[in-house]
């Protein structure tokens, strides 16, 4: 596992998932579970930020989200899984940032006008809503995390939390006596930790060497002997600065999901053009059957174009080179019918949602297997976020003894 790596990512609940969110998120969340200690929550309190009205849903949907999830081969051994309202140091966190965050770092969040702009049927001139990207960086926070996978869209709010945590750490950073505390910290790595960490401070301070930070980060890591707040006091010290509370996090590039829906435009239930993860064989095959093909081949001898075609989009994705050599010379060649053209499509989708389905009928028979996972995780994750709380709590000037 890569040193001082934690992946954060979350999902709201809007129930059953379909095979967008398999080839955008999860396939990308099975692979980061390896590498990464990773934790992924259920945003069932960012769900209220658009859908208060709705919110009788979400309970359902939670289940069933998380029951795609473990069938999809998210692994709770290898990661933290959990809902975000069962963590109320979120909420907490949340009201403490809101208190040095400027109103207009929120206003000028891209997204917030322009969901405005596509859900005007929603009432959304509320806190929750505008205030939701903040939350968003509380959930980071909490963690630790330092890698957060996001698309494109998605990086400002990365970028939100980088600065809000900046600004945080420049107002309550500078603990008194914090130079007499780093030495303190610095003799309980032992002589040879304590010497390379010097030479590493030097390098850095003096010739600007980065890779120093990097030696600096992983032998910190490594100092079992060393509480999370020394560690992160000498970081700071390292730097230059002061003791650093809340991590600057990265946006992890994830990249864009290729997965087309049913009708070419992307996978979306908005759209009404998916294929659920544990949707009945016969109708995946009917709905794979029934799409929509070149308007301009009218009948079976008539010659098509395969990049106006959305079952071609999905060759794209299932396909190996030879069958689209096939599809490409057999659909222009009008010596295929569209039904050919589709068939090693549907064997492909069948095939990938078989062995999921099997694994969700089995998490569907053992509710209690899926609840006893959540709670461990959130558990798991509670004690993380109390130890980030304790600390925030305590610069803030909020631990009363």
């Amino acid at each position: 596992m890569k040193h001082n790596s934690r992946v954060l990512s979350g999902m709201r609940p809007t129930g059953r998932l379909h095979l967008g969110h398999y080839h955008g998120v999860l396939k990308n969340w099975i692979s980061l579970q390896h590498e990464y200690d990773c934790f992924f929550f259920v945003a069932d309190w960012h769900a209220l930020t658009t859908h208060y009205e709705d919110s009788h849903i979400i309970s359902e949907n939670v289940w069933d989200m998380v029951i795609d999830w473990l069938a999809a081969g998210v692994n709770p051994g290898s990661a933290q899984l959990f809902i975000q309202s069962h963590i109320p140091e979120h909420a907490e966190l949340h009201l403490l940032l809101s208190m040095v965050t400027p109103l207009g770092w929120l206003e000028r969040v891209p997204s917030y006008k322009d969901q405005q702009e596509r859900l005007r049927e929603r009432d959304l001139a509320t806190y929750g809503f505008l205030g939701y990207p903040l939350l968003q960086s509380a959930d980071i926070l909490i963690y630790g995390a330092d890698k957060v996978p996001v698309g494109e869209d998605q990086v400002a709010h990365v970028e939100l939390t980088r600065e809000i945590a900046r600004r945080f750490n420049h107002v309550y950073g500078r603990e008194p006596g914090f130079e007499e505390t780093a030495i303190a910290a610095i003799k309980k790595m032992g002589k040879k930790n304590a010497k390379l960490y010097k030479e590493l401070r030097k390098r850095y301070q003096e010739q600007g060497d980065h890779e120093a930070v990097e030696i600096a980060r992983a032998l910190l890591q490594d100092q079992q002997n060393l509480a999370i707040t020394d560690r992160e006091r000498l970081l700071g010290y390292l730097e230059g600065s002061g003791r650093l509370i809340l991590s600057e996090p990265e946006a992890l590039l994830t990249p864009a999901s290729r997965m087309p829906g049913l009708d070419g435009q992307k996978m979306s239930k908005s759209y009404d053009n998916t294929i659920s993860l544990r949707e009945d064989p016969q109708a995946v095959v009917q709905k794979l059957r029934t799409m929509p093909t070149d308007p301009a081949r009218v009948r079976r001898n008539d010659p098509g174009n395969p990049d106006v075609c959305p079952v071609w989009q999905l060759h794209q994705v299932y396909s190996s080179d030879a069958v689209r050599d096939w599809v490409r010379e057999g659909c222009q060649s009008a010596g295929i019918g569209c039904l050919e053209c589709k068939q090693p499509v549907i064997d492909s989708v069948l095939e990938e949602l078989q062995p999921l389905q099997e694994r969700a009928r089995e998490y569907e028979q053992d509710r209690a297997r899926v609840r006893t996972i959540i709670s461990e995780g959130s558990e798991a994750a509670r004690d993380v976020a109390r130890q980030t709380l304790e600390e925030v709590r305590s610069v803030m000037g909020l631990i009363y003894d």
